[in-house]
């Protein structure tokens, strides 16, 4: 069996706060590897950068982390965890699936499709996050970063202030393509 997190989100964009929670994963738990899996729709219905960028921006803020992937799999697909994990699971019999989940994640889970199925499936790996108190999740491990703020910064052209928050090809992506200007 080959143990396999799974690490969904609409990365729009990814992060350093993304990279270091998939490095956290892959140095502390008994994982093989981790699978990216960008959203192609938002669960909520967000506006999201379109679905080929974010892959490429996932796939270059990973690189230096040779035992992640980043998967494609949800651009034939409804979006729901739940799905997406079946669909993993048939593709590949052999894997034994985690979820990889900030603890802010675990305050929307009643709005889960069929949470209880999705945790039976691929038992969550927890992780903490910096402004984020929630009851029996682990310490803060990430630091306070979100996606929300990185599009703020990007549509003020902050990128000084953006340096130290986004991977370095991610922001030359960014900027090449003119993402959420």
């Amino acid at each position: 069996m080959t143990s396999v997190a799974i690490f969904g989100g609409s990365f729009n964009p990814p992060h350093v706060a993304h990279v270091l929670a998939v490095a956290y994963v892959l140095s502390t738990t008994e994982v093989d590897r981790v699978l990216v899996v960008p959203s192609h729709k938002h669960p909520f219905g967000k506006p999201l950068a379109p679905f080929e960028d974010r892959v490429r921006m996932c796939e270059l803020a990973l690189e230096p982390l040779p035992r992640a992937d980043v998967s494609r799999i949800e651009a034939s697909l409804d979006g729901l965890t739940l799905h997406t994990l079946e669909a993993l699971k048939r593709a590949h019999p052999e894997w034994q699936l985690r979820l990889v989940m900030g603890a802010d994640l675990l305050l929307e889970s009643d709005k889960w499709f069929r949470f209880d199925d999705v945790r039976k499936l691929a038992p969550p790996i927890v992780l903490g996050r910096a402004g984020v108190a929630v009851a029996g999740a682990p310490a803060p491990i990430l630091p306070e970063i979100s996606s929300t703020r990185v599009r703020e910064l990007v549509a003020a052209h902050a990128w000084d202030d953006l340096a130290p928050l986004v991977p370095r090809r991610v922001l030359d992506h960014i900027r090449a393509r003119r993402l959420y200007g």
